[in-house]
Order: structure tokens, then C-alpha cells, then sequence
């Protein structure tokens, strides 16, 4: 397969905040590739303070032929309008836990008044809920012949949502792959929407360190 029909993201760790250069030289040699699409920072982490000093080293990269795009994970609207205000330059992406049951509408309105892509991890809700197993869910796979996962993951694509469902296998990749020949109708959106607990299940990107 070409190179150009992949996508590949890597991730600056938060250990590396304050050298950003030195940990994307590391990563591209690890991945043995001559560039990446997308360079994100991993998390804020405000409690150390280097989240402006990473993005300010990730614009730099993002100047060179190794990486095509740049932006962030797990920021929230404060993080993001510190590095707005401190740079000037808007993430392309902002990957975030978002699900049925964490929705995250105002942080998503945001992003989408910058012109920021929103990217859904854990789309599924890491199998930390009942949400696989939710009778409404259920009766809307049933009704598409779908599976209930990609019930879900066709809620997050009508949302316009970047969505990275996590898995190794080859049949449930496919599966997850499976959701561009069917359409939620209006009242079935709505109700996965009548979902939305803002309950959190991954780390708070205010503490994690």
C-alpha cells in the first residue's frame, strides 16, 4: 500500500513537553518513516505548565516537510484559548473522549468556531457502561442489520465526528469500517442524544499528570 493512502498520528508524551523537537526526531525514527500527518500533544498537563512551550515547538515542526498537520488531545476550552492567545495558531484536530454518555457539546461547539476537528477516542465507551447494551440501541440495530457498535460509530460520522474506535481484530475493524452504507434517521440521532450523561470514564485532563 502507498505510503500516501496512509494515515499515521503519533503523540508527544508528557515527559517530553519541554523538548518537543527531540521526541518527534525519536518517534519518526521508532515508526521508520520520513514524516507523519498528524503531530499531537497528548495531554495539557496544566499542573507542569509546558502545554504553550510544546505547542510552540510543534509549529516549528509543523514548518518542515516530516509533518503535515499538528494539534492536540484530551485539551479542554481553557487549554485550547491559552494556546490561542499565546500563539496565535489554531490546533488542526482535538482528540477527546466522547461517547454516547460524554458528549461534550460545549467543548465541541468551540472546536467548531475555530475550525478545530473534533476526534472521538473511546467512541465506544471502553466497555465501561451498558451502552452496548441499551434496548434502544439494540431495536436501531436490528432495524439497519447492523451491529450495535456501529450504531454508534454512524452516531459519531452524522455528528461529523472523526471517530477512532480501538481494535486489533481484522473482522471487528472491518465491522467498524462498515457504517458508511446506512443513515440514523432524525428521531433515532435525537435519541441517542437524550444519552448524554457528561459522564467522564477516562483521566481528567485538568489533574492528569
Amino acid at each position: 500500500m502507498p505510503r500516501s493512502e496512509i494515515f499515521v498520528t503519533t503523540k508527544l508524551r508528557n515527559s517530553d513537553q519541554q523538548d518537543p523537537h527531540g521526541a518527534f526526531d525519536a518517534s519518526l525514527e521508532r515508526l521508520g518513516l520520513d514524516y507523519v500527518d498528524l503531530y499531537l500533544i497528548h495531554w495539557p498537563v496544566p499542573t507542569r505548565g509546558h502545554a504553550v512551550t510544546a505547542w510552540r515547538g510543534l509549529i516549528e515542526i509543523l514548518g518542515t516537510p516530516q509533518c503535515k498537520s499538528i494539534g492536540v488531545s484530551n485539551f479542554e476550552i481553557a487549554h485550547l484559548n491559552e494556546l490561542l492567545r499565546e500563539t496565535g495558531v489554531v490546533p488542526t484536530v482535538n482528540q477527546i473522549e466522547l461517547h454516547p454518555v460524554h458528549q461534550r457539546r460545549e467543548l465541541r461547539e468551540f472546536c467548531a468556531q475555530h475550525d478545530i476537528v473534533v476526534e472521538s477516542w473511546g467512541p465506544l465507551s471502553q466497555g465501561k457502561t451498558d451502552l452496548l447494551e441499551r434496548p434502544q440501541l439494540q431495536a436501531m440495530a436490528a432495524e439497519h442489520g447492523k451491529s450495535v457498535a456501529q450504531i454508534v460509530l454512524r452516531w459519531h460520522v452524522q455528528h461529523g465526528l472523526v471517530v477512532i474506535p480501538k481494535s486489533s481484530r481484522p473482522a471487528r475493524l472491518a465491522e467498524n469500517l462498515a457504517v458508511f452504507d446506512f443513515e440514523l434517521s432524525g428521531e433515532q440521532m435525537a435519541e441517542i442524544d437524550a444519552m448524554d450523561e457528561q459522564r467522564r470514564l477516562g483521566l481528567n485532563p485538568f489533574t492528569h499528570e
